[in-house]
């Protein structure tokens, strides 16, 4: 009881004035295994655990494709950026595609485990490009590994995250696995104004005196791909750490300024250029193929909110069918980003079933870490 009551304490303290929940609710964790909330609950906090640390640069291992001048280039800019050491940057080669077969997969894994020891917790991939193994995602893999049976029914579940909604700082330490993101971009430049916007965002936002930023939960009319909406936060200014919640019913936003994090929901998401983004913002879109980065599928690349502004986004590389497991949950990434945790770990922490689906963004990006 001790425990659960914990848990609940940061989100109801985060939530200025939010009353006293029920009893039953207060005693479990969320479980995204059952049914969808019922709408009646959509207006409560979600438990999640209090962190301490985060990953530092000290514990990130780089990646670089020798064979992508793309990887070349945005690889070495990431290591001035992030002060990474030699023993913290792998370079091989990977064929420059979207997709590895499960084969070219294994020996970049084993690449992977014979070189980088116990510190590193946690990967960057500097490319944009390959993005999935099969039908997984190539972070899902690298971290979950391969799963083959998927491929014969990607709208099945799939394996549940063990750092999902979790405490942990060191995940490799822990669980033995090794969160990835891709530093990708449409081109090199837009990949180095994202990995400088990453670093730039340190410690900027939860200020005493500072202006509010913006956090926008959108429903949108396309009712499949607004499946996340019962787990959206209640809306209102949360105003220790200075975020302004908003949850509306619209198929997009426009002209807000001081966004933070930006999540709905739909097959390509409008008016992306009027949104001004705070350094280390989040954005992501629920669509089926928003993580195939460098396929036309008719439908938004999350590469579109890295145009944008903002730092860091997430997408499926196969059709995951409309599984809110599969997406982050809105409660969840919030939450943990208010507390100091790094992009990469918010985003992680947020999705329960990531199999199939590829992180992007500066992984280091901190906005709300202190010293």
């Amino acid at each position: 009881m001790r425990t659960a009551v914990a848990l609940v304490a940061f989100a109801v303290t985060l939530a200025a004035g939010a009353q006293t929940r029920e009893t039953d609710y207060l005693k479990r964790q969320y479980d995204f295994t059952a049914p969808p909330a019922p709408a009646a609950s959509a207006n409560r906090w979600t438990p999640v655990p209090r962190i301490t640390g985060r990953i530092t640069s000290r514990e990130l291992g780089l990646v670089i494709n020798t064979a992508d001048p793309y990887s070349v280039e945005v690889g070495e800019f990431y290591i001035q950026a992030r002060g990474l050491t030699r023993a913290q940057v792998l370079r091989l080669q990977l064929p420059v595609r979207g997709v590895l077969t499960p084969d070219e997969f294994r020996q970049f894994a084993a690449a992977i485990d014979s070189f980088f020891d116990v510190p590193v917790q946690a990967l960057a991939l500097a490319w944009t490009q390959p993005y999935a193994v099969a039908c997984n995602s190539i972070t899902g893999a690298l971290a979950l590994g391969f799963d083959a049976a998927l491929c014969n029914h990607t709208c099945a579940p799939s394996a549940r995250s063990p750092y999902f909604n979790s405490a942990t700082a060191r995940p490799y330490s822990d669980l033995k696995l090794r969160p990835a993101m891709l530093l990708a971009a449409r081109d090199t430049a837009m990949a180095k104004a994202m990995i400088e916007r990453g670093v730039a965002s340190d410690g900027t936002l939860g200020l005493r005196g500072s202006p509010p930023v913006h956090a926008y939960f959108v429903k949108t009319s396309d009712s499949a791909r607004s499946a996340r909406a019962p787990l959206f936060p209640p809306p209102g200014l949360l105003r220790r750490p200075g975020v302004d919640v908003h949850v509306e019913a619209k198929e997009a936003i426009e002209k807000a300024q001081r966004v933070l994090i930006y999540e709905t929901g739909l097959v390509s998401v409008p008016k992306l250029d009027t949104i001004g983004w705070v350094p280390g913002a989040l954005a992501d879109h629920l669509t089926s193929f928003g993580g195939q980065l460098e396929r036309e599928t008719g439908q938004m690349s999350i590469l579109d909110w890295i145009a944008s502004g903002a730092t860091a986004s997430y997408g499926t590389v196969s059709e995951p069918c409309a599984h809110p497991p599969k997406f982050p949950n809105p409660q969840v990434l919030l939450l943990q980003y208010l507390q100091g945790a790094s992009a990469l770990e918010a985003y992680w922490k947020s999705v329960a079933w990531p199999q199939q689906g590829v992180f992007i963004g500066e992984p280091l990006a901190a906005p709300f870490a202190r010293r």
